[in-house]
């Protein structure tokens, strides 16, 4: 007993001093926590020490001896409602959470974000035990590195869980995964637990948004802007203002918006929002090839990006004119068509396919938007989309091509982990079980290259990385080719006439 006791008081001191609590909470810390374990009392030789000890570790303690007192069950619902309902104890309430934040803001933009972030790791909030399962590799390419992430973070569901979520009551509440309701929910068997969830409000264009960061992060400080609003995905002019604004509140982030139709979007199209964070993506260190003038904004320097998606870039220190040049590059997008190079704004019906996936950053002191052209037709020879993943592709990545993606990260399915070692095993002439929509991959490496124990690995990271770089050139409106390079000069020229 006593050693979970111990546990206690050190995981009631450390609410003490992050949570917003002070020494006289002590007691009614510790009758929450005991509650919440299923345990009766304190060994009374037990005393707050000064220590260095790890909110994750005395969590994982504490968890444990509840499910041996059987106060949650075995599924991953009830273990995660109760590490939400003890890290919440870690955790200020919102308004206190966001005058600290203003506070330090105040002083340092960076050190906002630093707290905020420091803050929704110690309290779990942030999965990073789990993200650190993640494998993470580059791959060189003449466009720069790529980044390459099969992404093993989030926990798999047994066949316990899974009954549990087909048992439950359906409940609308919250709308979505991105809803500022989810602040201080406490889950259930088919939604997660956000018990100890922060939501940083923020004012944009006069209406209400909240700044959070991403559970299961792709990149440093992944972090997630919502609408107060559930309302669907759109890119409009506002869109252009509000993430301009957001990196001037925040110039040491990007932000960037998933494009709002189908196949080209993101996997949550049902409410607005954009991501940002603090990390330089192979798209944004990648140089322009080509400039070009824009004759009704002379003070906007603009070129296409040397990327293997179409991406026209946009520089100047005055917001409103990048905000109006921008606008008048997606109207003309949306109404462009190029029968020559199977592009088309619109079906026979109406349905609009043309779209953009627009990211802006702080540069030298300049605003700069990078706006990559979309298009989500469909045809008979690409029926999942004719700039999307191809099929030859697809037994490596087959879901949609979002904003993470299109900057050079490749967010792979976890699916990879155990098909690659058979891949690899197959390479080798070991025994193996490798899928068959590998082998016509694996017949090609076996061509191109002599494998071993120590090479396979390598080899084998550098072709997927190769497959994604055909991804993104896939997902290209305007090829890389002689055709596609004259039909993007096309578009631009008609765009500079038309403006």
């Amino acid at each position: 007993m006593s050693s979970i006791s111990q546990t206690v008081v050190d995981f009631i001191t450390l609410a003490i001093k992050s949570g917003g609590w002070m020494e006289m909470d002590r007691l009614y810390l510790q009758n929450k926590v005991l509650a919440l374990i299923g345990l009766t009392s304190l060994d009374e030789d037990c005393h707050p020490e000064k220590k260095d000890v790890s909110s994750l570790d005395l969590l994982d303690s504490l968890v444990k001896f509840a499910r041996e007192q059987q106060v949650i069950n075995e599924s991953l619902s009830a273990k995660e409602i109760l590490e939400g309902q003890l890290m919440d104890l870690l955790t200020p309430p919102p308004s206190v959470v966001n005058a600290l934040f203003a506070e330090h803001y105040s002083k340092n933009k960076e050190a906002a974000t630093d707290f905020f972030f420091q803050l929704s790791q110690q309290n779990d909030y942030i999965k990073t035990r789990a993200i650190a399962k993640n494998i993470v590799f580059p791959t060189e390419t003449e466009y720069g590195t790529l980044e390459i992430t099969i992404n093993l973070s989030k926990p798999e569901k047994d066949p316990r869980q899974i009954a549990l979520e087909k048992q439950a009551k359906k409940v609308q509440y919250p709308k979505c995964m991105l809803c500022m309701e989810n602040e201080g929910y406490l889950g259930r068997s088919d939604y997660p637990a956000r018990t100890n969830h922060r939501i940083i409000r923020m004012n944009l264009l006069g209406e209400s948004w909240g700044f959070q960061y991403s559970p299961y992060a792709y990149y440093n400080e992944h972090c997630i802007i919502l609408a107060e609003q559930h309302r669907p995905m759109a890119i409009s002019r506002e869109t252009f203002q509000r993430l301009l604004t957001i990196v001037e509140v925040l110039p040491h982030y990007f932000v960037g918006s998933n494009a709002d139709l189908p196949i080209v979007g993101g996997s949550i199209l049902s409410h607005d929002h954009y991501q940002g964070g603090r990390h330089d993506f192979p798209m944004a260190l990648a140089p322009v090839e080509k400039t070009f003038p824009m004759s009704q904004y002379p003070d906007i320097a603009a070129g296409i990006v040397k990327w293997p998606m179409s991406v026209i870039r946009l520089r100047s220190k005055d917001k409103e004119k990048l905000v109006a040049a921008s606008y008048k590059i997606l109207e003309k997008w949306r109404h462009y068509s190029d029968p020559s190079v199977s592009i088309s704004a619109f079906s026979e019906d109406g349905t609009p396919h043309h779209t953009i996936t627009p990211i802006a950053r702080m540069k030298e002191g300049q605003f700069e938007l990078d706006l990559v052209l979309r298009d989500n037709n469909v045809s008979t020879e690409y029926p999942d989309g004719i700039f999307h993943p191809h099929k030859e592709v697809q037994h490596i990545k087959k879901e949609n091509i979002g904003l993470i993606e299109v900057m050079g990260l490749a967010v792979l399915p976890p699916r990879l982990k155990p098909e690659l070692q058979e891949v690899a095993n197959y390479l080798l002439g070991k025994k193996n079980e490798m899928a068959e929509y590998h082998s016509a991959w694996a017949q090609t490496m076996l061509k191109n290259y002599s494998f071993n124990e120590t090479n396979v690995e390598q080899i084998l990271r550098n072709e997927v990385g190769k497959i994604f770089k055909q991804v993104l050139e896939n997902a290209g409106v305007f090829k890389r080719d002689e055709a596609g390079r004259a039909a993007f000069q096309k578009f631009i020229q008609q765009m500079i006439k038309d403006s």
